[in-house]
């Protein structure tokens, strides 16, 4: 099937101008529900109600406005709000290039599929081959809505993708990100944990390998009831919750199928220095010996023999 295009703009930088056409590179496929009345399955209506006045609000009586302190906010009419935006340009300007390794993918916020417009194929191709070879990414700037997006233009397979990516102001800094203490571990349990990560590793990322498990389910349940029949769920098992790293690292090993065997460094010999505890058979000759040993007169009983006799 053909890609319908959505939209279609001109790459521009320096003095080159390419044609081109935007496509859709992805679609949400989440499963959604709609409230509806308990009683009668009618779909609920949300109404715009004053909390101030008690009444239910017309949406042509509903002005937008901006918070400049807690609940304190100026009015917009959508005519301002029309002036405010971004005087509106036409093409996609390239202002930089950057090395590929620099972008960091937290940034990308959404993708749009990019292909030569009529008159624009031998240059698009050009510029994707040659970015492909430099190993470059394109920063830019595209008008979108009212406002000016931020955006990354980079090869992808034979042509190029567009990254819409938000500003840096809209990217929390990871080291807000509480991460505790640095934990010691032992050289055995990194190598124990390196063992899993290749018992797991695989030679590329295989997107279609994986699905979505809870909407197969929600929609194979609605068939089911749309059909009047009963709907089981097996509960799942609740997965062991093991504290010890090392063991648990083990455990992962031998769940693929790899016995994780304790080297002497990791799991050391019995001492046999140690003094080994007595056995009953042992016990009961030196208490014997100790009721047949001679006694000074007045002398208490071996405390031993005595609480067996008591016994």
């Amino acid at each position: 099937m053909v890609a319908r295009a959505t939209s279609s703009t001109t790459i521009s930088f320096g003095l080159v101008s390419i044609p081109v056409k935007l496509y859709t590179a992805t679609s949400a496929q989440d499963v959604h529900f709609n409230q509806l009345h308990k009683t009668c399955g009618g779909r609920v209506k949300q109404k715009l109600y004053c909390p101030v006045d008690d009444v239910e609000v017309e949406r042509n009586d509903i002005v937008k406005g901006f918070e400049v302190a807690k609940n304190q906010y100026v009015q917009f009419s959508e005519e301002e709000l029309k002036a405010l935006e971004a005087e509106r340009f036409s093409t996609l300007n390239l202002v930089e290039f950057v090395p590929e390794s620099t972008v960091d993918f937290v940034y990308i916020e959404r993708s749009q599929y990019l292909g030569p417009d009529k008159g624009g194929e031998k240059a698009f191709n050009l510029l994707s081959k040659a970015m492909r070879h430099m190993e470059r990414i394109a920063v830019g700037r595209y008008w979108s809505r009212g406002k000016v997006q931020l955006v990354l233009l980079r090869p992808y397979r034979k042509g190029l993708i567009l990254h819409q990516v938000y500003y840096a102001n809209e990217v929390r800094a990871y080291d807000d990100v509480e991460l505790g203490p640095d934990m010691p571990f032992s050289d055995a349990e990194q190598q124990l944990a390196e063992r899993l990560i290749e018992q797991l590793s695989v030679e590329a990322f295989t997107a279609d390998k994986f699905h979505d498990e809870y909407a197969d389910r929600v929609r194979k349940a609605a068939e089911e009831k749309a059909a009047g029949q009963q709907i089981t769920v097996a509960p799942e098992k609740p997965a062991a919750q093991i504290i010890d790293l090392f063991e648990a690292l083990k455990q992962s090993l031998r769940q693929q199928g790899a016995p994780a065997e304790a080297t002497q460094s990791q799991e050391a010999a019995p001492d046999k220095t140690r003094k080994q505890p007595k056995t009953k058979a042992q016990i009961e000759a030196d208490e014997a010996a100790e009721l047949k040993g001679p006694t000074k007169a007045g002398e208490a009983r071996p405390k031993r023999a005595a609480k067996r006799q008591s016994g």
